[in-house]
């Protein structure tokens, strides 16, 4: 079981199975570390241990726009704590009651989209914390709470190394980028190109890259984290270079990436065109 689930240690922090310090996403953060997960738009409790087994640091459950249910959720984060990684959450935009299930489910963290403005950051933190610093519904049964085996305290404690990450897609986003990386309670900014592109009406790349780049540095000016999804490793070393401490590889598009090297050039298909 993942140490956020079990009873704290004498620093205050969760343990694991064995009883040593779980350092989870936000203390590693704390101390400096880089670190790289996959987006997970494909349900598969599989993908999730072989994330694990070649030695990835989280995943990413998309619940916004994969098809991973609640069900399909808590059988992700089962099989993420065999192997040690945590597991953020993707929520939809303005979804309380979603976000309140997924941290009751043991999430380590959540990614909220559309955060547009300080308004929507605080309504994001208001989700992901207990009260003073959030409105989470509290409840001990829950699997994040181990079942009742923790007390309230122990899991307040844990609670608090909830990853909060807001994520601009819009030029108002961009525009208002320190007001939301400067929001008590937010961790980390992740930008979303796609959406911030056809925000814009499609313009030319440089556009949006210099939106992005406004945006992250007004993440680090905060002390937030940059968070950064790419296609693969040389997109993964460019984005830690330009200072993203959360890289995020997106699993479908490495999956047929290398489906299609498999492809050997020169072959042909049954039409007799070449591949």
């Amino acid at each position: 079981m993942r140490g956020r689930h079990r009873p704290l240690g004498r620093d205050g922090g969760p343990v694991t199975a064995r009883g040593t310090p779980h350092r989870g996403l936000k203390r590693r953060l704390a101390d400096g570390e880089r670190l790289r997960g996959v987006l997970l738009r494909l349900p598969s409790e599989t993908l999730v241990e072989m994330t694990g087994v070649a030695g990835l640091d989280f995943v990413v459950v998309d619940c916004e726009h994969g098809p991973a249910d609640l069900t399909l959720l808590q059988h992700h984060l089962t099989a993420a704590a065999a192997q040690g990684l945590d597991v953020l959450v993707r929520v939809g935009s303005a979804e309380p009651a979603l976000a309140l299930r997924c941290l009751d489910l043991g999430a380590a963290g959540l990614i909220h989209p559309h955060v547009d403005g300080p308004e929507d950051a605080r309504r994001a933190v208001a989700a992901s914390h207990y009260p003073p610093l959030g409105e989470r519904g509290f409840a001990t049964y829950s699997r994040a709470g181990r079942f009742g085996a923790v007390t309230a305290a122990e899991h307040v404690a844990a609670s608090r190394e909830t990853l909060v990450v807001a994520m601009v897609e819009t030029r108002r986003a961009c525009d208002a980028a320190d007001a939301i990386a400067g929001t008590e309670g937010v961790d980390a900014v992740l930008v979303g190109p796609a959406d911030l592109a056809a925000d814009c009406g499609f313009p030319e790349p440089g556009v949006v890259d210099a939106l992005a780049s406004r945006a992250h540095d007004a993440a680090r000016a905060n002390g937030r984290a940059v968070m950064a999804i790419v296609p693969g490793l040389d997109a993964a070393l460019a984005a830690e270079r330009a200072g993203a401490r959360l890289v995020v590889y997106n699993l479908a598009h490495v999956l047929l990436d290398t489906l299609r090297s498999l492809t050997a050039p020169g072959t042909a298909d049954a039409t007799g065109d070449p591949v």
